[in-house]
């Protein structure tokens, strides 16, 4: 009996471990592309990325309607590589994953920061893959809006 309850904690340790080194290189990768964001390095922001990866933005047009905005990965790095660094400053405010094996979920509220002056906040919502034993981002939507963001400490 103590052989088979050893087994089965043995287990279920085994499984909770692997889940958290998972989270953590989950939270490695998005962690990853803000730090090469705020720092305008592209090599390092981009690095994170799948080839095929998407960058959506729900928000609200002038008319109050909703909006999904799609943009490029290519424009998008191009971006954060014309700014000077500590320009682009993106502050988490926490995260919560969900993974199933090679795939996982980020929901992370976000208030963004452009030459430290409050922008605009939201949420992002990442899926990414394992790939080879690392994390990559395949997909990025947020929402972004002016009313209601909290002031968040720099990382």
């Amino acid at each position: 009996m103590k052989k088979v309850l050893f087994l089965l904690f043995s287990l279920t340790s085994f499984t909770a471990f692997a889940q958290n080194n998972d989270e953590k290189g989950v939270q490695a990768a998005i962690d990853q592309m803000f730090d090469g964001m705020r720092k305008a390095d592209t090599t390092l922001f981009k690095s994170v990325f799948i080839p095929t990866s998407t960058l959506m933005s729900v928000g609200k047009t002038k008319d109050g309607l909703t909006s999904v905005r799609q943009e490029s990965i290519p424009q998008f790095v191009a971006s954060v590589g014309k700014q000077k660094p500590g320009a682009l400053d993106e502050r988490l405010s926490g995260y919560e994953i969900k993974i199933d094996g090679e795939l996982a979920t980020a929901w992370t509220p976000y208030t963004f920061y452009y030459n430290q002056q409050k922008s605009h906040c939201g949420v992002n919502a990442f899926t990414l893959v394992k790939i080879e034993g690392k994390w990559k981002i395949q997909n990025i939507i947020d929402t972004r809006r002016k009313d209601g963001c909290p002031d968040l400490p720099k990382p």
